[in-house]
């Protein structure tokens, strides 16, 4: 396979930086842009001159380490799953904790080349601020590999410790990458579609309480007044069906062209991945694969899930970084994980280029505020005026679905309970075309690799630096 200009680029350089005595190398490129064959020609190129004798790679879920060992195999022509004779293996960082002598002995007897696939899961500078990947990482790696490769799309942690192996300027404190390939350049060279971000809102929120009723004209109205929780809003029947029915219609005009083309809808449990997938059985007739943490085998139908017809895919807590699935070009961001690193993961999922005729990439969300933040500056990052972001306010009349009373509006069938006594209704639907995103569980234990919200981030020097947009109620109406 032909390599990329930029992943050409990429390896020269980290060849140049090997050969002068530097060790370490962390590349930060956007989701979609071929992180993992530009480390196995990486890889390739080390063995070929005789630079190390094996390579370990480490990632943070089991499809994403299964993809880079075939990827290994594949570009090295050698087995790399970890047995007599093979030139090395790809673990998760999960298995880090488990290793045991035997496995660290191998840094000690051969010159061992590391990649880290997403390196912003793993925390330390020292033992003293590390996590439990981190830790691993600074006692048995640093320094005993020959070489390491760390690899990231969203350089971003939920906590203010510093990315192992990581360099950082003073006083500004924002970390150093040695090669950075943003999502403009990308869309420029044709390796990234250009995203549509479509933000669905309401103007008319009504909050039925016991001795009153309140009411919003838009989500950041409501959310403001800390009255229903965003999880109540993704969990309403309503904005569930509607936000599907305009990405299945989306979908479907995507397929005329490209009939393998296929959508991800992101859910904030397991239960509301079930609830979806009732919804699009019940009003669309359609069947949805899910795929959740509890699956006896998710690596498995996320294969199978990659390679055929099948029109959606539900996920809680498996599809997002590093995840390749390229027929991907539509997707619902429903998940109640509202941080800037999960927004841009699941994005790329959607933003890798293939061969077919249509290369639309459309994600439908709720106008949640900072979402919206994270829509806007997304638009930054592409490289010409285009409606990145829209707003299209629905008017009188809305195509009736099944089950639906009143064709003529968008309107909540079921209350929701909100404490005691209080119910929210909504009509009259706003959409917007515009972006994509994805969601998963708050919840998931730490053996997945998305375990908390990521509310803070961590500054970055190069072209992913960013400041805060501030977005003014006109903005959402």
């Amino acid at each position: 396979m032909q390599l990329r200009q930029w992943q050409v680029s990429c390896i020269n350089k980290a060849l140049k930086q090997y050969l002068n005595g530097d060790s370490h190398f962390l590349t930060l490129a956007t989701p979609g842009a071929g992180k993992t064959l530009m480390a196995s020609e990486l890889g390739d190129r080390l063995l070929k001159n005789n630079l190390v004798d094996l390579i370990i790679c480490f990632s943070p879920s089991s499809i994403v380490s299964q993809d880079f060992s075939q990827s290994l195999q594949v570009r090295i022509n050698e087995r790399f799953d970890g047995l007599l004779g093979a030139k090395g293996h790809s673990l998760t960082y999960q298995s880090l904790q488990y290793l045991d002598a035997n496995f660290w002995q191998l840094f000690e007897r051969y010159r061992v080349f590391v990649i880290f696939d997403e390196i912003h899961h793993c925390a330390g500078s020292t033992i003293d601020n590390a996590n439990a990947w981190g830790e691993q990482i600074i006692l048995n790696i640093q320094d005993k590999a020959k070489y390491t490769l760390a690899l990231t799309g969203t350089p971003w942690r939920s906590d203010a410790a510093p990315i192992v192996l990581s360099n950082y300027m003073h006083p500004s404190n924002k970390i150093t990458c040695d090669y950075v390939y943003g999502l403009s350049q990308a869309i420029t060279d044709d390796v990234c579609r250009v995203p549509q971000i479509i933000a669905v809102d309401n103007n008319n929120i009504s909050v039925v309480d016991i001795e009153e009723t309140k009411t919003f004209t838009s989500f950041k109205c409501l959310l403001s007044q800390s009255i229903i929780p965003y999880q109540e809003i993704i969990e309403n029947e309503k904005v569930i069906k509607y936000i599907i029915s305009s990405a299945q219609k989306k979908l479907d005009s995507i397929r005329v062209k490209n009939a393998e083309a296929a959508g991800l809808i992101v859910a904030s449990s397991v239960e509301h991945a079930r609830q979806i997938s009732a919804f699009m059985k019940t009003y669309f007739n359609e069947d949805a694969v899910v795929v959740t943490y509890r699956e006896n085998e998710p690596t498995s139908i996320i294969q199978q899930f990659r390679h055929a017809q099948t029109k959606w895919i539900i996920s809680v807590g498996m599809i997002s970084e590093g995840t390749n699935i390229p027929r991907l070009q539509v997707c619902c961001h429903l998940t109640n994980i509202k941080t800037e690193m999960h927004f841009r993961q699941i994005l790329g999922r959607i933003l890798r280029m293939t061969d077919s005729t249509n290369q639309e990439a459309v994600m439908f969300m709720p106008a949640e505020p900072k979402l919206l933040e994270y829509a806007y500056r997304v638009k930054q990052d592409v490289p010409f005026e285009a409606d990145v972001v829209k707003f299209e306010k629905m008017k009188a009349r809305v195509e009736k679905l099944d089950g639906d009373e009143d064709p003529e509006a968008v309107i909540f069938d079921k209350a929701m309970k909100v404490g005691s006594g209080k119910t929210l209704k909504v009509s009259e639907f706003n959409t917007a075309i515009d972006h994509q995103t994805f969601k998963e569980n708050s919840d998931i234990v730490e053996e997945h690799f998305l375990t908390s919200s990521y509310e803070k981030v961590v500054n970055i020097f190069g072209r992913f630096q960013q400041e805060a947009i501030a977005l003014g109620l006109s903005e959402l109406r």
